[in-house]
């Protein structure tokens, strides 16, 4: 029988299911809507495996702490809605609290490993997630510092994490520090941790826009050379200007505070994950037609 794009978009709509599996769906059940729900409902584990393709650009940060450690995790979601659910955010939760108590020394470690109050292991409560609420969950990274006193810790609301691994200073001047890195996205602390090349690839931009200019050779030097402090000072941590006194870059604030930083890591819900923008209309054209 023929199956309609109306009926395969009602029945997405209530299962949160794939557009072919819909189908499917309602091609067995002979076009009945709920005896189709009923058998995606059934093969609930096999839809999970189904889920894993489809793009998780949403999700939340995840910060906790001991008197040993801090642990960041960013666990990812498709939809804004579900990444407010308790069951997504307990799940989060104790995917935090698993690398505290374990301090996993990669990813696979860490989804292999016992999920804290549960018998089952990261991975497989992955997949029991992504089976209760219909979409595909991923665990996407991790990281673990360790807790002195100058570390510094920042969590914007729960799309933006950073840890500070800061030596001297204050646990206050550490706070600072992390929201300047939460603001500014520097992308490393000093100039000489950024790669040559990076420094190679801007340099030659620079240089073509300035012989563009028509000036001669010698000036032309002088104004790739700015050029290039002033992109690094945009990007490093150290000569930025600080975020609460702008009259001062970071470099010079914790000169005065006796501090240094020694690296920080920043986690941005999404970051790099490329979102893939649906027409529904002529997919739906697509897969019911073809």
């Amino acid at each position: 029988m023929k199956i309609s794009a109306a009926l395969v978009k009602e029945l997405r709509e209530r299962t949160g299911a794939g557009m072919m599996e819909c189908k499917k769906a309602l091609v067995e059940s002979t076009g009945d809507i709920e005896a189709a729900i009923e058998d995606m409902r059934k093969s609930g584990q096999a839809k999970a495996a189904k889920k894993a393709g489809r793009i998780a650009a949403e999700g939340l940060i995840v910060i906790q702490q001991d008197n040993k450690h801090a642990a960041m995790v960013e666990i990812n979601s498709e939809t804004d809605f579900v990444s407010k659910s308790d069951d997504f955010k307990g799940f989060c939760d104790a995917v935090a609290a698993t690398v505290l108590r374990d301090c996993p020394s990669n990813l696979e470690a860490l989804m292999a490993a016992p999920l804290v109050g549960s018998e089952k292991s990261v991975e497989k409560s992955r997949q029991d997630l992504i089976s209760k609420i219909g979409e595909n969950t991923n665990v996407r990274r991790f990281t673990l510092m360790k807790n002195q006193t100058g570390m510094g810790v920042y969590l914007h609301g729960t799309r933006i994490g950073v840890l500070v691994d800061m030596r001297g200073g204050t646990a206050e001047l550490g706070k600072d520090i992390a929201m300047h890195i939460a603001a500014s996205r520097p992308i490393c602390v000093s100039s000489e941790q950024v790669s040559s090349d990076t420094l190679a690839k801007e340099k030659d931009i620079f240089t073509a826009q300035a012989e563009n200019s028509g000036k001669p050779a010698h000036i032309i030097e002088k104004m790739v050379k700015g050029r290039l402090d002033k992109f690094l000072a945009e990007i490093t941590l150290l000569g930025q200007p600080f975020v609460k006194d702008t009259d001062k870059t970071v470099a010079k604030m914790l000169k005065e505070n006796q501090a240094n930083v020694e690296y920080f890591e920043r986690f941005e819900v999404g970051e790099g994950i490329e979102k893939k923008i649906d027409n529904f209309a002529e997919e739906v054209m697509q897969q019911v037609n073809g």
